[in-house]
């Protein structure tokens, strides 16, 4: 068993959730981002994003690897300094892209 953070741009959700059930059913511990609960893209105050933010870092800290969600090999910038993160602290990094 792997504790895995799930790592991406929020515009592929549905498939951040989908693959984040297959890794849970495959016996791994996944975390996910919080996905916002409103449409609206200024649901959080940049206070609160800077806070959501800190907490993903510490998800990726308590965590075996990250798997990185790169639907057709999409990489956003903020997903790029995830991964260094991880990088940074010798985390396995899981591409999406390699297991479908």
């Amino acid at each position: 068993m792997k504790i895995i953070t799930v790592c991406g741009s929020l515009k592929f959700k549905e498939e951040m959730i989908k693959i984040a059930v297959e890794m849970e059913l495959r016996g791994n511990c996944v975390i996910t981002p919080i996905y916002p609960t409103n449409s609206d893209k200024d649901a959080y105050t940049n206070e609160q994003i800077l806070v959501l933010n800190e907490m993903h870092k510490e998800k990726i800290r308590l965590s075996d690897a990250i798997l990185v969600v790169n639907v057709n090999g999409y990489i956003g910038s903020s997903t790029r300094s995830e991964i260094e993160f991880a990088k940074g602290l010798n985390k396995e990094i899981i591409y999406y892209t390699d297991l479908v």
